[in-house]
């Protein structure tokens, strides 16, 4: 697998590890919470948590072939969790290539892919907008979790989850306000001189106001300041009828989509 390819993949599961890192115990158990390493594969699950941005499993294949009794595994995992919505992550390259075909004659189906894209140490894009981006502390977070975690489908509490990434000292949180009024949020992932970009949102009644640009650039322009030169992040595949904001967002602030990675879902959710 190139390089690029493999780190990518790394680089996001090691941000999926940390975000599980984020919950206290009682969140964990609340949550049901579980972070679980099938061959080369990681499986995320949130049992009382649909949405399928926690219950995902990233990594299949990429580091080593991986053997087809691991997708079983896997969904055996969500099964006992009681977990009826999950993405299998397929990059493109996961070994054996025969994944895919495993996949479709087990039941699943292809849901909307996700594209990862790449960005190289090109000075961050001048973006306008009116409302003020800030980097965010504790006094926030709140604010951030649930912004973020309603847009992403997540519970109440799984917006108190995203509330904990504030603490986590590979993660940087941004908000957009309006005044003093929080409109927007964005995240910034750092491991071993990658950025990560994630969590962009932003609440309805502020949206078309050039917010999320303005997150992607001081993002963007955090990431180089910290000696970073490489930055990755993913949004989901044209679709026919879907405005493709992020998607356009994202190549406005100069990424380059790099590889589309196809997602399989039980036959319901996809």
């Amino acid at each position: 697998m190139e390089d690029f390819s493999l780190q990518a993949e790394c680089l996001e599961r090691a941000a999926l590890s940390d975000l599980h890192a984020a919950a206290p115990e009682d969140l964990r158990h609340r949550l049901g919470l579980e972070l679980k390493t099938i061959g080369t594969a990681l499986a995320s699950v949130s049992a009382k948590d649909p949405s399928i941005v926690v219950n995902r499993t990233i990594g299949l294949g990429i580091e080593a072939a991986d053997e087809p009794a691991t997708i079983e595994q896997v969904r055996d995992v969500y099964e006992n969790a009681g977990v009826r919505r999950f993405f299998f992550h397929l990059h493109p390259d996961a070994q054996p290539a025969s994944l895919g075909d495993v996949m479709d004659q087990s039941g699943l189906v292809q849901a909307r892919g996700w594209i990862k894209f790449r960005r190289g140490a090109e000075p961050a894009p001048k973006a306008s907008s009116d409302l003020e981006v800030r980097r965010i502390g504790p006094e926030h977070a709140e604010d951030f979790g649930r912004i973020a975690g309603t847009n992403f489908g997540l519970s109440e509490e799984g917006c108190a989850w995203l509330a904990g990434l504030v603490h986590r000292p590979r993660w940087q949180l941004y908000m957009t306000f309006d005044g003093q009024t929080p409109a927007g949020t964005g995240a910034l992932f750092i491991d071993q001189g990658m950025a990560w970009l994630d969590w962009g949102a932003t609440d309805p009644q502020y949206r078309q106001r050039g917010g999320q640009s303005a997150l992607l650039s001081r993002r963007i322009a955090e990431a180089l300041a910290a000696g970073c030169r490489t930055m990755v992040t993913a949004t989901g595949e044209e679709v026919e009828g879907d405005p493709q904001h992020s998607f356009k967002n994202i190549l406005k602030a100069g990424f380059q989509p790099v590889y589309l990675r196809r997602n399989f879902a039980p036959p319901t959710q996809a």
